[in-house]
């Protein structure tokens, strides 16, 4: 698939690596990007600087109304960028109760799979087309400090490669992508790496359709991630384990 001409929806697209996926769309010649965001007005302020190829959804991917009209009020796409995530940066145990952990899971998880069901049946119609759902590094190796969060991508992960074999007969490419630090509001509080920019992460996700790489770490923390796991996972995980105590997770 190339992106010169297609047609796209970006989940959570008004900021982030959203938003620079919606930049880096635009710069490689997509034809049409649909801005998503829980908050119609938020879209609509990214859509003013292209308004001819951009175009502002309300979409919250927790809610199935708004996934099911968000594929009536899209059937030209040929191109699904996941990216709304939610982060309460709490632990499993030590939060005050669990309503955090089961938005992560309603958003990073079961909104990522509604979103492949409802579009579907779309990126066949217009050919196959493809899915990229951005995961994490927290997504390869269980991170105590993101209690909620990380499992939710392990979960995502998971499914991409179900969905990636449900799909390959329709000539729908899913490809997952693993990101580490990138400098978002969602990474804000980690002070102590470099991070990559969001754009970083649009021209990785891109990459990933057009050489349709089922599973690509994004930047060099993902990377860095994905090494020291295959070296040495016993070490890395009791890093993890030491980062929580530390506060640098």
């Amino acid at each position: 698939m190339k992106i010169d001409g297609c047609t796209a929806i970006v989940t959570g697209g008004n900021r982030g690596i959203g938003l620079g996926f919606v930049e880096e769309l635009l710069d490689a010649g997509a034809k049409r990007v649909y801005v998503a965001a829980r908050k119609l007005s938020d879209a609509q302020a990214i859509v003013e600087r292209d308004p001819d190829r951009l175009h502002p959804i309300q979409l919250d991917v927790t809610r199935m109304d708004e996934v099911e009209s968000a594929g009536k009020a899209c059937p030209d796409v040929n191109l699904v960028v996941n990216n709304a995530g939610a982060f309460s940066r709490q632990t499993l145990l030590g939060a005050d109760d669990m309503s955090g952990m089961r938005q992560e899971i309603e958003t990073n998880y079961i909104g990522v799979v509604a979103m492949c069901r409802a579009f579907a049946p779309i990126l066949k119609d217009n050919g196959g087309g493809a899915i990229v759902n951005v995961l994490s590094a927290g997504g390869i190796i269980a991170v105590p400090g993101m209690g909620g969060y990380s499992p939710s991508k392990f979960a995502a992960r998971a499914a991409s490669d179900c969905m990636r074999a449900e799909l390959e007969p329709q000539g729908t490419h899913v490809a997952a992508l693993i990101v580490g630090s990138v400098d978002t509001r969602m990474a804000k509080h980690v002070t102590w790496q470099e991070k990559s920019t969001p754009r970083d992460i649009g021209k990785a996700g891109i990459l990933a359709v057009e050489q349709k790489i089922p599973e690509h770490d994004t930047d060099p923390h993902s990377v860095s991630v994905r090494a020291f796991l295959a070296r040495d996972p016993h070490t890395i995980k009791r890093s993890m384990a030491k980062a929580l105590h530390s506060g640098r997770s």
